[in-house]
């Protein structure tokens, strides 16, 4: 590992050829620091919402009204769901090592994967797709169902549709949905996701409830944010859950409890090996 002058040198040096690595977020220097071309104390400070805020750090851009409205909706929609095992990881690294705040929020965000966090980036790619069909000349709702027919045939799950707990539907799905209706915010993506919500039950010949990922990526898309970026909203979120599970469990632990709990529902048996 370099060091000292060498260090800075790794810092400043071009990587390959001719071309210098910059970055367009921030620079500190002795008496200010600088983000996205303002003034961190004298321009931001103060002025924007953290909200607003994580949207001028990420787009480069301040949020217009309603993507500053809709980016707090779905970070409030999204923060908390319960004793889900990402939760329940943190706890359980907390206990175990009381001094690691960061250790814990890192255990509970490594397991915010598709299926404890959604798949609204796949929703985004899914409705991005599709979108491009139909500014070809599709109908909305034939590229909906022509889609949801070739992922059922391949023997995949559609993302954003089903929910171990919320059935038939899932609230904060619809309220996405009714408050994009009430704001005039409604695209195509929004159109397009209804359409996927018409298309899967015939699809699959049963109920799947539409869950909060689909509309999440969908009013996202209609706002301008890039699809790449749609993952980081429920993690952004997620983190915020975490401090509120931790904070808990340094009051009131529980962590040993449910590694308590954990053991007892899995008995060990002796005789069982890997391959038998």
């Amino acid at each position: 590992m370099p060091d000292g002058r060498d260090a800075e040198d790794a810092l400043t040096k071009p990587t390959s050829g001719d071309a210098v690595p910059t970055t367009g977020i921030s620079q500190a220097y002795p008496d200010r620091v600088e983000v996205r071309g303002r003034d961190l104390t004298g321009d931001l400070m103060g002025r924007l919402s953290f909200t607003e805020y994580f949207h001028l750090l990420v787009t480069g851009d301040e949020p217009t009204p309603d993507q500053r409205f809709f980016l707090d909706l779905l970070l409030v929609a999204i923060a908390e769901h319960g004793m889900m095992p990402t939760n329940v990881a943190a706890r359980m690294t907390l206990a175990a090592d009381p001094g690691s705040l960061q250790g814990a929020i890192a255990a509970g965000i490594l397991g915010a994967g598709p299926v404890l966090l959604g798949t609204s980036e796949e929703c985004a790619r899914l409705l991005a797709e599709a979108q491009e069909r139909v500014a070809a000349g599709e109908r909305p709702a034939a590229v909906a169902f022509a889609m949801s027919r070739t992922v059922r045939e391949s023997g995949e799950r559609l993302p954003g549709f089903g929910h171990p707990v919320h059935r038939p539907q899932d609230p904060r799905a619809e309220r996405i949905l009714e408050l994009a209706d009430e704001r005039g915010v409604s695209g195509p993506h929004v159109e397009l996701a209804r359409r996927f919500g018409d298309a899967v039950p015939e699809v699959w010949e049963r109920p799947l409830t539409l869950n909060i990922s689909m509309p999440m990526a969908a009013v996202m898309l209609d706002l301008g944010f890039p699809p790449d970026i749609v993952k980081g909203i429920p993690i952004l979120a997620r983190t915020a859950g975490l401090i509120a599970h931790l904070s808990e469990e340094r009051r009131r632990s529980v962590g040993f409890l449910m590694a308590k709990a954990a053991e007892d529902s899995v008995p060990y048996r002796a005789s069982e090996t890997p391959n038998a």
